[in-house]
């Protein structure tokens, strides 16, 4: 039976339903830079320190207590338009995409997915490895774009 914890290190620890997933540093913050591109929030994962900084206490506490960059001031000024977006809770969105990226690794990892390079869609995907229906096309997610933070734009 595969081990059901991913491992990277103990600097964060992500608990969700009966898994527990500890992360070194950096794994946590290209993680939680990786969410923040995908839901559209931010446009690259080129961010500075203080950037991923303001991004990851959002993610492990739920809000910005005294932002570090430009964009913890943004997401505290704007966060009444930002926090949700149709009903979908940022902070919810980038704790998923954090565990559901581990979780897909750990799967990997278990030699329970396999990963694939999908050209039509220029990118990667999962499937089973004995052949059966892959669990994923994983679920949509919400987008952020149109409240998206952008450097050197006034707001």
């Amino acid at each position: 039976m595969p081990e059901a914890n991913y491992v990277s290190g103990d600097d964060y620890v992500v608990e969700y339903l009966e898994y527990r997933f500890g992360f070194n540093t950096l794994d946590f913050e290209q993680r939680v830079n990786a969410a923040a591109v995908r839901l559209g929030i931010v446009e690259s994962r080129e961010l500075d320190p203080e950037e991923t900084a303001d991004l990851i206490e959002l993610t492990v506490e739920g809000r910005i207590k005294e932002p570090r960059s430009p964009l913890g001031a943004y997401l505290i000024r704007y966060w009444e338009r930002i926090a949700l977006v149709r009903d979908e809770s940022l902070v919810n969105w980038l704790r998923k995409l954090v565990f559901r990226s581990a979780w897909l690794d750990h799967r990997v990892k278990e030699n329970l997915l396999e990963v694939s390079w999908d050209d039509e869609k220029a990118d990667f995907g999962y499937r089973d490895p004995d052949g059966g229906r892959a669990l994923l096309e994983v679920a949509p997610v919400p987008s952020w774009h149109k409240v998206q933070y952008r450097r050197g734009r006034r707001r």
